[in-house]
């Protein structure tokens, strides 16, 4: 770390909110790069590290405080899938942790790297993140992420983020694989409003994350509007941070491999006051929320640019 302040003390401060970064693999795609085959974000990580790291920089600059790393999609099963080693997941998920923090040391101030914990679906489970209709048990979903978590967890990462959880099988599942890791942890779900992806009470999720050891629980890759919702029933159950980075508006059609037009366009600076208002002390940007963007938050809450 760069500062002598941990990320877990800054979340349970009263002071201002914790700036996450925006949507990584989607402002890769904007830099031109693609995104599009089988392995997403992780083939740039695999490829051309050094574009991952710009990236990072260009949330830096934008005033981020929080780098999340390039490892959403690394997995054996994944890589084994396009025909790659799958022994190779460990060097990459070291290597998205090295370049983020590599990336935050540039600049001054406290600056934080999350290690990101993609779900089941953006690995082998084609497409199966935004429903979480895996067929898998509890049992085989703690399996299937064990290895990656304890790489992960040996990294020096200044929290385990499990994000874009869309099925209680998987809470549970991620719940009992991160207690007792000597990295904090924090899982975010995505929701449709009083739902999980796979169509779960979200007060069920609530209730299995208030007894764990997670030291702060979100939403992520939804709208602000079912953002708001969600985070009202996780305060019915639990006292600790609330994490919020929403998307664009826009969705995600995984058989067109397209984006599709949103409802209504959302404005993540706009959006602010409610969500912080409902208590969210770590706020960003998934999915097609750049740098712009959260460069726009930053200095709507008062954090500064960090300089070289």
């Amino acid at each position: 770390m760069n500062d002598d302040a941990s990320l877990l003390g800054a979340l349970r401060g009263h002071g201002s909110p914790v700036v996450l970064d925006g949507g990584l693999g989607t402002h890769l795609a904007d830099c031109g790069l693609d995104v599009t085959g089988a392995l997403w974000s992780a083939e740039v990580l695999r490829s051309r590290p050094e574009e991952v790291r710009a990236a990072h920089r260009d949330f830096l600059d934008a005033g981020a405080q929080v780098l999340t790393t390039c490892s959403y999609q690394v997995s054996a099963d994944g890589l084994a899938a396009v025909g790659a080693d799958p022994t190779e997941a460990e060097d990459l998920l070291r290597t998205s942790v090295r370049l983020a923090r590599e990336t935050a040391d540039e600049v001054e101030g406290p600056r934080w790297v999350v290690a990101s914990i993609g779900p089941y679906g953006a690995g082998p489970g084609r497409g199966t993140e935004y429903d979480g209709d895996y067929g898998l048990t509890v049992a085989e979903l703690r399996a299937w992420h064990r290895d990656r978590i304890a790489v992960l967890d040996d990294t020096g990462a200044d929290l385990l983020l499990a994000e874009t959880v869309p099925s209680i099988r998987e809470v549970e599942a991620l719940v009992d694989e991160l207690d007792g890791r000597r990295t904090p942890a924090a899982l975010s779900l995505t929701v449709r409003g009083t739902v999980l992806g796979d169509g779960t009470p979200v007060s069920e999720a609530a209730r299995i994350l208030a007894g764990s050891s997670l030291v702060a629980v979100g939403v992520n890759c939804c709208t602000v509007p079912d953002a708001l919702t969600a985070h009202a029933i996780l305060r019915e159950h639990s006292d600790l941070p609330l994490m919020a980075y929403p998307n664009s508006g826009e969705s995600w059609d995984h058989e067109a491999r397209a984006w599709r037009e949103g409802s209504a366009e959302q404005d993540l600076v706009a959006s602010a006051p409610g969500l912080l208002g409902a208590g969210v002390r770590l706020l960003g940007g998934c999915c097609r929320v750049g740098p712009e963007q959260i460069s726009r938050l930053a200095t709507s809450v008062g954090v500064g640019v960090g300089t070289r």
